[in-house]
């Protein structure tokens, strides 16, 4: 009907307002609200309809009405564990959800969903749930939280890493993670060098601190640091490129087996295939398991992360020699460990004074001293090309190659 003084334009902008509160609502009621006679599909599919016409209004919060937030969330129900899942809450700003975005950032912390799942705790103020997953005794969350945080790189996530690097009473992989995240941009970087600067950097994050500070895009920061670190040296001492323009660079595959098989002496410690020693863990699928840039890190700075079960031993022997390996067996009688060189000692606990788990990884931290960068480069392009059968590239065998 027309209204007095009421020109055409605005009948049509008025049913156009209609259109656009009144349907939505009709919508909602019949999706969210009647849902006695509605079987599993029906109700899906209804949820379904009340999230995405949710999502084409402005200003409804889903948190203040209990039944249209059922529909919600059962419809994130269907979703648990996917990047929509997480995208939808952050959209709808859906709340008691903390404990599921917790458990995607814990367990998927290198995922676009885990971090961003991390990203939203943050957002929604959840700062304490992930402070204590890094101060709990599990050491795999709190590696999780501290890997997602990395990558989510905001100020909050920032300051929850910072006290982590200096931390001595941390484990040596928590605080490579933390120092590695802050690395990933400018703000932490510029706390990193300040740490360098004065003194207060432990030893032990020298390379990883090293490497991202050389790969900085600041200038400034970049000669900085150079005159406080040096980046490891490869054959004739020539400093290596940082991991960052490593993982760039495309090797030659047949000539990193030859080397991976001689110069680098990888085989000496890990099988691939049946061949070489078990010291340390099998590489036959390791180029599906590891990135490029986790490859160049675990030979240049292999105790940055040790693989479970491949922890170093040191057994302090009544007689005063000590023993080091990775552990192989332990009872209540006696422990076996593995030598660097493929040896298996097993030592009666009576004969043990003192039991010691090491953070330095039995692999040696100098082998790229052996090697150019070209070298170090084939290696890796060698090592990704092994994976599980059926899933990419195989190592040739050893009469193919190497």
């Amino acid at each position: 009907m027309l209204k007095s003084g009421e020109t055409s334009d605005g009948i049509r902008q008025r049913r156009a307002m209609h259109r656009k509160f009144m349907i939505p609502v009709v919508i909602l009621s019949t999706a969210a609200f009647s849902l006695a006679d509605a079987n599993d599909a029906e109700q899906a599919a209804r949820d379904a309809t009340v999230v995405e016409t949710v999502l084409r209004l402005k200003g409804i919060d889903v948190n203040t009405n209990p039944r249209l937030k059922a529909a919600v969330l059962r419809h994130l129900g269907t979703q648990e564990g996917t990047l929509r899942y997480v995208e939808l809450v952050g959209k709808l700003k859906v709340r008691g959800v903390e404990d599921e975005l917790l458990r995607l950032a814990l367990e998927e912390p290198a995922s676009t969903q885990g971090v961003q799942a991390a990203g939203l705790l943050l957002q929604f103020g959840e700062t304490e749930q992930i402070r204590q997953a890094i101060d709990g005794k599990d050491e795999q969350a709190a590696l999780g939280a501290v890997t997602a945080l990395g990558h989510v790189g905001s100020e909050p996530a920032l300051e929850l890493l910072k006290p982590l690097v200096d931390d001595l009473k941390r484990s040596r992989p928590l605080r490579t993670n933390a120092a590695g995240g802050l690395g990933r941009n400018r703000l932490g970087q510029r706390f990193l060098l300040s740490l360098v600067q004065s003194q207060k950097l432990p030893a032990d994050l020298n390379f990883t601190v090293a490497n991202a500070l050389y790969a900085a895009a600041d200038e400034t920061i970049r000669t900085a640091v150079a005159k406080h670190l040096k980046l490891p040296a490869g054959a004739e001492g020539t400093p290596l490129p940082p991991v960052a323009q490593l993982v760039k660079r495309r090797g030659d595959i047949a000539r990193g087996q030859q080397l991976y098989n001689t110069t680098a002496t990888c085989n000496k410690c890990h099988k691939v295939r049946g061949e070489g020693k078990e010291v340390g863990p099998d590489l036959s699928e390791i180029g599906g398991k590891l990135s490029r840039e986790a490859m160049f890190v675990s030979i240049l700075d292999p105790s940055a992360g040790i693989s479970h079960n491949y922890e170093s031993y040191s057994v302090v022997l009544e007689s005063g020699n000590i023993v080091t390996g990775t552990m192989v067996n332990r009872t209540d009688e006696q422990i076996t460990l593995r030598t660097v060189e493929a040896i298996d000692k097993t030592i009666r606990t009576g004969e043990i004074d003192e039991l010691v788990k090491s953070n330095v990884s039995l692999m040696p931290a100098d082998l790229q001293k052996t090697m150019s960068a070209q070298d170090l480069v084939d290696v890796v392009e060698f090592l990704t090309t092994l994976k599980k059968s059926g899933t990419g590239s195989q190592v040739p065998s050893s009469s193919e190659g190497g």
